[in-house]
């Protein structure tokens, strides 16, 4: 479900390696609205570099939404350079 007060939200955003073999981030639901801060933590190998790419599609997620100011970002139509610049 879309946090329209988010500027940044993930709904079950996954990416997998060798087919579903290897889970690098799995169902990651998370709303972070204008001014807040957030800290991920986390052992090595837990995800967190991935999830941080996959929000700038450095890293394509195998499924999910990233939805930024109000655009799924993930979606293949979606110009990522012109949200870059945001």
């Amino acid at each position: 479900m879309r946090d329209n007060s988010a500027i940044i939200q993930t709904i079950g955003l996954k990416k997998y390696y060798n087919g579903e073999s290897i889970k690098a981030i799995d169902n990651v639901d998370l709303s972070i609205s204008r001014g807040e801060v957030v800290v991920i933590i986390g052992p090595s190998g837990s995800g967190k570099s991935t999830y941080l790419r996959s929000l700038n599609l450095l890293e394509l997620p195998t499924d999910g939404s990233i939805i930024f100011n109000g655009v799924d970002i993930a979606d293949k139509n979606v110009d990522i350079n012109v949200h870059r610049q945001k």
